[in-house]
């Protein structure tokens, strides 16, 4: 035969208290979450398409405009350049892509691009990896150019 518990009555009623304040309590997961999203934040921009010329201004507007507003990262999708009409001209290698390796080198070449960059990787496989670069941009709270 199992023996009962007796509860006392001061146990009941901190139980009762802490039940009716668990409203006030918040989900200190959530705000972790919320705040991480905050600064974790990335941004993307696609170049598919572009020329040399119109990719390299929309780069530069858009990593200003980024750092302005305070992101971290941004991701910046180039392509593999596979599929380029670069067979058009003999003096260009097809297996050269652009893009890819051009926009890398305009970020460093350009003074005001890299004095706001702290670091220029190739992106995970997840995000398009050879085809893809990330873009790691310093706290433009703490910049001083």
């Amino acid at each position: 035969m199992k023996k009962k518990y007796f509860v006392p009555t001061q146990d009941k009623k901190d139980w009762a208290d802490y039940v009716e304040k668990m409203n006030n309590i918040s989900v200190k997961d959530s705000d972790i979450l919320k705040e991480e999203k905050k600064i974790n934040r990335v941004r993307k921009l696609d170049l598919h398409g572009h020329s040399l010329d119109s990719a390299n201004q929309l780069v530069k507007k858009f990593i200003t405009e980024s750092f302005n507003n305070n992101y971290k990262r941004l991701l910046i999708v180039t392509g593999k350049g596979l599929r380029s009409k670069s067979y058009d001209n003999p003096y260009i290698s097809q297996n050269f892509s652009v893009l890819k390796n051009s926009i890398p080198e305009y970020i460093r070449n350009d003074e005001n691009l890299n004095s706001i960059i702290s670091k220029i990787t190739q992106a995970d496989k997840k995000d398009g990896g050879e085809g893809a670069i990330d873009i790691y941009l310093k706290d433009n709270k703490k910049f001083t150019k």
